[in-house]
């Protein structure tokens, strides 16, 4: 039995982008510590997938298709929300896409695209749950998954997602400071890169240049690159009572490469 400080039961979570990835590990994460959860992806079968590790948990989930750049399927998923578990206690904004080109190459489409699903899809998200939090007059957890480069510029194509990943950390903060009357805690985690399934399969890749994944080792002094697995204590973390006077924060989750200057090295 989780300690009580992190005991997530009685709780509902709903989690986007859970059909693989951080945010699947995270909900899952969640449903072990006692939540119920709601996943939410456009991917269906990860979904499913999903949703039968929670249920194996002994928790009770939902698996609910939704892009959560169209307000109208952001909404479906909070309505459904609403009828199956009836409040909605945790918030975890997961999805991202964009197109890895020059910026002078990226077009309008693309640009728009990449901000609709990174950056305005967490804020559609963030105020129906927000609105919800409200009512219920008990407060709340919203997590944002950010990521390194909304501190730090990664260059590589990574233009359009940086820019979002900017947003959603000071839409953290600036919610953090709007909602704290209500008991309604934000806060933002900024993983390093990540061994996600898109990941493994881009480092087996024979087109990949293993002089950028050097360079990559390089720049995180624990000297390895992260798995899901290391998301979950962090944002359970955040989605518990453990954290409970913790909000406005940008948790890095990076092994240490926001701490190093560019310039530094963890070789001598």
């Amino acid at each position: 039995m989780p300690d009580h400080l992190f005991d997530l039961t009685g709780r509902t979570a709903v989690v986007t982008g859970a059909a693989s990835g951080l945010a699947q590990a995270v909900a899952i994460g969640f449903a072990r510590y006692g939540a119920d959860v709601a996943v939410a992806d456009i991917n269906d079968s990860g979904l499913a997938s999903t949703l039968e590790q929670i249920q194996a948990l002994g928790r009770k989930g939902i698996a609910v298709h939704c892009d959560i750049s169209k307000q109208e399927d952001v909404e479906a998923l909070f309505k459904q929300v609403d009828d199956t578990f009836g409040r909605v206690d945790i918030l975890l904004n997961g999805p991202f896409w964009f197109a890895r080109v020059k910026p002078e190459a990226l077009t309008l489409d693309d640009w728009n695209k990449a901000l609709a699903v990174s950056l305005t899809g967490y804020w559609l998200c963030t105020q129906e749950a927000g609105k919800r939090m409200i009512e219920q007059g008990t407060g709340g957890s919203i997590i944002n998954i950010s990521s390194i480069a909304g501190s730090l510029a990664l260059g590589r194509g990574n233009f359009p997602y940086s820019v979002a990943k900017s947003g959603v950390n000071q839409m953290t903060r600036e919610l953090a400071t709007e909602w704290a009357r209500h008991k309604i805690r934000v806060n933002a985690i900024q993983p390093v890169q990540m061994r996600t399934q898109g990941v493994k399969n881009w480092l087996s890749d024979p087109n990949t240049d293993p002089a950028l994944i050097a360079h990559l080792l390089k720049g995180i002094p624990m000297n390895r690159m992260g798995e899901p697995e290391d998301m979950v204590g962090p944002a359970v973390f955040l989605a518990s009572d453990a954290s409970g006077f913790v909000t406005g924060t940008l948790l890095p989750v990076d092994g240490g490469n926001l701490a190093m200057n560019a310039g530094g090295s963890h070789t001598w």
